[in-house]
């Protein structure tokens, strides 16, 4: 796996989503309910990044259901997911300052 710089809000819960190999459609919705409503995902965006993350190769197309294309993430994706979540929490914990400083 190439290394990798931080990855975009996208990226991020697109690759938590398939935890749990899905389609399009499914993955939108784990993506609003993995993020409290906070982030709605919409098709053009979804299938861009998609794309850059099949060439990347964090996800690999899973099989078909009908119409629907399904993705799983691959050991790769698993990787750079886990590694962002590591730099997240060291940003947050590297953050802390402002609490303390009262902010």
């Amino acid at each position: 796996m190439a290394e990798q710089g931080p990855m975009t809000e996208a990226m991020y819960y697109i690759l938590l989503s398939l935890l749990k190999p899905s389609h399009g459609y499914g993955m939108m919705q784990r993506i609003r309910e993995l993020s409290g409503g906070r982030l709605i995902m919409g098709p053009g965006t979804l299938y861009g990044v998609l794309s850059r993350m099949n060439k990347e190769g964090l996800i690999v197309p899973a099989g078909e259901e009908g119409r629907r294309k399904n993705y799983a993430i691959t050991e790769d994706g698993k990787a750079a997911l886990l590694s962002e979540y590591q730099r997240l929490k060291s940003m947050v914990s590297d953050g802390a300052i402002l609490e303390e400083d009262g902010l």
